[in-house]
C-alpha cells in the first residue's frame, strides 16, 4: 500500500521548529484560506485609507524603488512594481492553471466544457454591455471591462463557508467558469488597454519567447535558465507598451504540463540508490553526494514542471502577491455619497446584474440547443446563484479599473467593484442556502488561483 504524505513525513526526525512551522504549513494548504486573507488586507487597507494614517498610507505606496546602473534607470514607485513585476507572477500562475484546464482538466473535453465556457461567455458580455449602457458617451465608457472577471479566491472562500449546500457539479462548473473567465480577461487586458505600442521592444520580447521555447525544445531543465529568460521577457513586454503581466500568462502558457521521467524510470533510479546504500558504494562520499543529488533531481522530474511551478508559487501568490496587491489597490478614501456616484453605481450593477444575468442566460442557451446539459444535481436556481458568487469581481477587476481609468474615475470605479463584489458575495450565499440541500457526495479536490 502506497504511504501517504503524512506516512512519509514520519520518516523524518520531528525538530522543535515544526511544532511553529507545522500549523502554518496546513493552513497555507486550505485553499478557502486565500480568501480570508485577501478580505483582511482588504478591510485594512480600507480603514488605513480612511483614517488618521491616510496620508502615510498613501503617500507608502508612492515610494520610488529601483537601480541605477550607469546611462540605465529603472525606478518606479513601490505600488507599480506590486501591480507591474509581482501581478506578473499572479498571471504566470493564472496561465499555468489555464494549461492544466485545456491540457488535463474540465476544459480539455469540449463537450464537458462548452458550460462553463458558455457561462463565462455571458458573464462576460453582459456585465460589459451593463456598464457601457450606464456610461455611454462618457469619459468613463474605457472602464467596459472592469466588472467582466471573476476572483476565484473569493469564490472558493464563500463556497468553503457553505460546505455541502454547494454540489460537487455546481463547484466544478463555477471553478472552471472562473478559468475561462480568466481567458477572457487576459485578452481584454491585452487588446482593450493597451494603448501604444514600441515594436522594436515587442520584437525583443518575441525573440526571447522564442528563447525559451528552443531551451524547452532542446532539453534545458534548469529552472534559473527560464527564470532569467522570463525577467527579460518581462522587462521587454514592460517597454513595449503591452501590459507586462501578458508576458506572464504567456510563458504559463509555454510550461510544460507532462513530466520528464516516467514512474518506470523513477524506480531504476530508486533501486540502484537501494543497491548502493545496502552495499559498499555509499560509503564513498563522492558517490553518496552524487546519487543524493541524483534522487533528488529524478524525484522532481517525476511530475511536470507546469504541476511542480503552480504548486510551488501557489501559496506565495495567496498569501503573499493578493494580499499586497489588496493593500497596495483596495485603499480607497471615499464618503458614503461616492457609493451613488455614476461609475461606482455602473461598477457593481455590472457584477450584481450583469454577472448573474449573463451566465444564466447563456448557459440556459447552450442547454436548450443541446450544447451542454446541467450537471447532476444542479438546478437552474443553484446557476443564479453560482452567477451571483461570480459576481466577486475584486482582484482582477481592480487590476483593470487600474488600466483603464485615472483620477476620481477610477476612486469611485474601486467603491463600485468593493461594494458590488460585496453585495454579490452576500446574494450569491444566501441563495445558495435557500436551495435544497444536495445529497452528501465524496469530496473533491479544488484548482487553486
Amino acid at each position: 500500500m502506497a504511504k501517504s504524505h503524512s506516512d512519509l513525513a514520519e520518516v523524518f526526525p520531528s525538530q522543535p521548529i515544526d511544532r511553529l512551522t507545522a500549523p502554518l504549513t496546513r493552513f497555507l494548504h486550505i485553499e478557502s484560506a486565500a480568501g480570508f486573507v485577501l478580505l483582511a488586507c482588504t478591510f485594512l487597507a480600507l480603514v488605513a485609507a480612511n483614517s488618521s494614517m491616510a496620508d502615510g498610507y498613501l503617500e507608502f505606496w508612492k515610494t520610488p524603488v529601483g537601480l541605477e546602473l550607469g546611462s540605465v534607470r529603472i525606478v518606479h514607485s513601490l505600488k507599480h512594481w506590486v501591480n507591474d513585476a509581482l501581478m506578473a507572477i499572479f498571471f504566470f500562475v493564472i496561465g499555468l492553471e489555464v494549461k492544466r484546464e485545456i491540457v488535463l482538466g474540465e476544459l480539455r473535453d469540449l463537450r464537458r466544457a462548452a458550460l462553463p465556457i458558455a457561462g463565462a461567455l455571458g458573464g462576460m458580455v453582459a456585465p460589459a454591455a451593463v456598464y457601457l449602457a450606464m456610461q455611454y458617451g462618457q469619459p468613463a465608457a474605457r472602464g467596459w471591462g472592469i466588472p467582466m472577471a471573476t476572483d476565484i479566491a473569493f469564490v472558493v472562500g464563500c463556497m468553503a463557508i457553505l460546505g455541502p449546500r454547494v454540489p460537487h457539479g455546481l463547484r466544478v462548473m463555477l471553478l472552471s467558469l472562473a478559468i475561462a473567465d480568466d481567458i477572457g480577461a487576459i485578452l481584454v487586458i491585452a487588446v482593450g488597454y493597451t494603448e501604444s505600442l514600441q515594436f522594436g521592444w515587442l520584437a525583443a520580447g518575441a525573440v526571447l519567447l522564442g528563447l525559451v521555447w528552443l531551451c524547452a525544445a532542446l532539453g534545458v531543465r534548469h529552472l534559473l535558465v527560464y527564470f532569467v529568460l522570463g525577467a527579460f521577457v518581462w522587462f521587454s513586454f514592460h517597454e513595449s507598451g503591452v501590459h507586462a503581466t501578458i508576458a506572464g500568462v504567456i510563458l504559463g502558457l509555454m510550461t510544460p504540463a507532462r513530466s520528464y521521467l516516467d514512474k518506470s524510470r523513477f524506480q531504476r533510479v530508486l533501486q540502484a540508490t537501494s543497491d548502493l546504500l545496502t552495499g559498499e558504494g555509499w560509503h564513498t562520499a563522492a558517490h553518496a553526494a552524487e546519487r543524493v543529488r541524483s534522487v533528488r533531481v529524478a524525484a522532481r522530474e517525476t511530475i511536470s514542471p507546469l504541476e511542480y511551478l503552480e504548486s510551488t508559487l501557489h501559496p506565495w501568490v495567496s498569501f503573499g502577491i493578493m494580499p499586497l496587491f489588496a493593500l497596495a489597490n483596495a485603499g480607497v478614501p471615499f464618503e458614503l455619497a461616492d457609493l451613488t456616484a455614476p461609475v461606482a453605481v455602473a461598477v457593481a450593477a455590472g457584477l450584481v446584474i450583469g454577472k448573474p444575468a449573463g451566465i444564466l442566460l447563456a448557459s440556459w442557451l447552450a442547454v436548450m440547443v443541446g450544447m451542454a446539459k446541467l450537471p447532476q444535481g444542479v438546478t437552474w436556481g443553484m446557476v443564479l446563484a453560482g452567477g451571483c458568487l461570480a459576481g466577486i469581481g475584486f482582484t482582477m477587476a481592480l487590476f483593470i479599473a487600474g488600466l483603464a481609468l485615472q483620477g476620481e474615475a477610477l476612486t469611485t470605479a474601486k467603491i463600485g467593484v468593493l461594494g458590488g463584489s460585496a453585495l454579490s458575495a452576500v446574494l450569491g450565499m444566501s441563495l445558495l442556502r435557500l436551495q435544497p440541500q444536495p445529497p452528501s457526495q465524496p469530496s473533491a479536490s479544488q484548482p487553486a488561483s
